[in-house]
């Protein structure tokens, strides 16, 4: 077992950096959406900021779950984002308890994490999705991952600019680490996980998915200042990259028929997220926060 207050230790820090991170993202957006020479949309003339709006959890049990801040923006440039943080705590109930590493003997847990879901205006500018974490059980772990969703099918494709710095951003952070960060098995992680199965086709283009990382692979979490580190730059070179591309896109043109391409790709985004997707899948079976998780839904879809 971990000593209780280098555990607790640990936990404070990751709590911390991904409040902080959160903080770091909406200056940037914001950023972004003032600087916009928009309006982009009938529906949104004004420059977008976060609102954002404390909840609290219950477990399942009654006692106090923790909660987090949730942080939601209707703009110009976004017709929809939702960048989140949460820490909770408790017992996972039974028929759950059994699918989660190291609770096969006790059912408590905790969580701490920065989730991200961007629906822009303009086609030409990829939906994406950020999340990192921090996961304790009896065991201990840190799992997250960036990946780039293009809703236009010419931009749907490897050789597009967008893909390649993406994969580049994705690619040069793991080399920063690489004695925890293992580049290509994370991409193809990535690859498996955002696949639509009952499609068979993915997501987007992809980027990278990690989980379970202990890299000290020991009760100590030997490695744990490692992991944590990497963990970091993942989320501050998500801002980052996703910046750019965000600014790069923001002006190009775009045609209705764009718009519906888009919407209907968004229809993809929600059938994966209901049916496939781990954040969702635990926060609703850990009593989060309904809105927050539901949040990554698209603000306007269609089914041809």
């Amino acid at each position: 077992m971990m000593d209780t207050a280098l555990l607790a230790d640990r936990q404070a820090k990751a709590r911390h950096w991904f409040e902080d991170l959160q903080m770091q993202l909406i200056s940037a957006i914001e950023t972004i959406e003032r600087e916009a020479s928009g309006p982009f949309a009938d529906e949104a003339k004004e420059p977008g900021r976060f609102e954002l709006t404390q909840w609290s959890r219950t477990n399942h049990d009654g006692a106090p779950g923790g909660g987090g801040r949730m942080a939601m923006l209707h703009g110009r440039v976004f017709e929809k984002m939702g960048a989140h943080t949460s820490t909770v705590f408790g017992t996972f109930a039974p028929e759950f308890a059994k699918q989660i590493p190291g609770t096969d003997q006790d059912p408590n847990f905790w969580a701490s994490g920065f989730s991200v879901i961007a629906h822009p205006w303009n086609p030409n500018v990829p939906t994406v999705h950020m999340n990192t974490r921090f996961v304790v059980t009896s065991k201990a772990w840190f799992g997250g991952g960036a990946d780039l969703t293009p809703v236009l099918d010419r931009r749907r494709v490897q050789e597009d600019e967008d893909a390649q710095a993406f994969h580049a951003a994705m690619q040069g952070t793991c080399a920063r680490h690489a004695n925890v960060a293992d580049y290509p098995r994370y991409k193809n992680w990535c690859d498996e996980y955002f696949h639509l199965k009952h499609r068979n086709e993915p997501r987007g283009i992809g980027g990278i998915f990690y989980d379970y990382l202990n890299s000290g692979n020991d009760a100590q979490n030997s490695n744990w200042d490692e992991d944590f580190a990497f963990t970091k730059d993942v989320g501050s070179t998500f801002v980052k990259i996703y910046d750019s591309i965000v600014r790069s896109n923001l002006t190009t043109p775009w045609t209705q028929q764009d718009r519906h391409e888009q919407e209907v790709r968004r229809g993809r985004y929600v059938e994966f997220n209901l049916l496939y997707d781990r954040g969702t899948i635990f926060g609703l079976r850990t009593g989060g926060n309904v809105d927050s998780i539901l949040s990554s839904m698209p603000p306007r879809v269609r089914w041809p």
